[in-house]
């Protein structure tokens, strides 16, 4: 199925990112991505134009701090980026061509984060995490940059209740499909962070996860890219499939 390519402006506080609409021809299901922190949409791209000629309608963006924007990166708060994540959200919601009530959202590492947050203040059916990130609840409104890196890693290495944390604790309250993707040898999301996320998931209707095996966290060779393109495509093909299959069926 052809898909359009519409760039746009989404607005929040004051100020105008840089995003990218892939929409197919008929109304379909929404996937909302959101890259990693130092990343920009370019990221996601290539996945989205896959996923929109399944028949979804994909919506890429660039975070404040980063791409057109990288000049106020020392001065973004997680505050900041959950407002532009949440505008980005209701720009993707009031597009025409969307099935309301089906959208997806597919986080990478802080992007992850912030979209489990996302799932907590916003209508989401499936939720995609790849190597997804934890922070500390304090400190929401300081600079990104200037947490402590040191006290972050030993958090993230520990265990992590849903009731102590604010991203887990909108996992734990999500009645949706879940996909989680780790990498075999990331540096910077230990085994044990994926495990507080995947524990987190107490009520979601399904949950898959998935090891890359002999990746890094930022999937710097294109066997990783591939193999994460792939685990994704195939899972949204899965649910939206099922999606389709379920509106289909005739009632009893």
């Amino acid at each position: 199925m052809a898909a359009f390519s519409d760039p746009i402006d989404i607005e929040v506080a004051d100020q105008r990112l840089a995003g990218t609409f892939l929409t197919p021809e008929n109304k379909v299901p929404g996937v909302l991505f959101i890259h990693g922190w130092g990343g920009d949409q370019a990221f996601d791209l290539a996945r989205a134009k896959g996923i929109a000629a399944l028949g979804c309608v994909c919506l890429t963006f660039d975070l404040r701090g980063h791409a057109a924007t990288q000049a106020q990166q020392m001065q973004v708060s997680r505050d900041d980026n959950l407002r532009d994540v949440m505008a980005a959200y209701d720009r993707l919601a009031s597009h025409p061509s969307l099935d309301s009530g089906s959208v997806a959202v597919v986080g990478s590492s802080y992007g992850g984060y912030l979209a489990a947050i996302l799932s907590g203040l916003r209508r989401v059916r499936w939720l995609a995490l790849h190597v997804p990130a934890l922070y500390r609840d304090d400190e929401w409104m300081l600079p990104k940059n200037q947490l402590n890196r040191d006290t972050l890693r030993a958090y993230r290495n520990s265990h992590v209740e849903p009731e102590s944390n604010r991203a887990l604790s909108a996992c734990a309250e999500f009645p949706g499909d879940v996909l989680i993707v780790e990498a075999e040898h990331d540096l910077y999301i230990p085994h044990s962070t994926i495990m507080s996320y995947r524990s987190a998931f107490r009520r979601s209707h399904s949950l898959t996860h998935r090891i890359l095996d002999g990746a890094d966290h930022g999937l710097s060779d294109k066997a990783s890219q591939q193999a994460y393109t792939s685990i994704l495509v195939n899972w949204v093909t899965e649910m939206v499939m099922g999606a389709r299959i379920g509106r289909a069926r005739p009632a009893p």
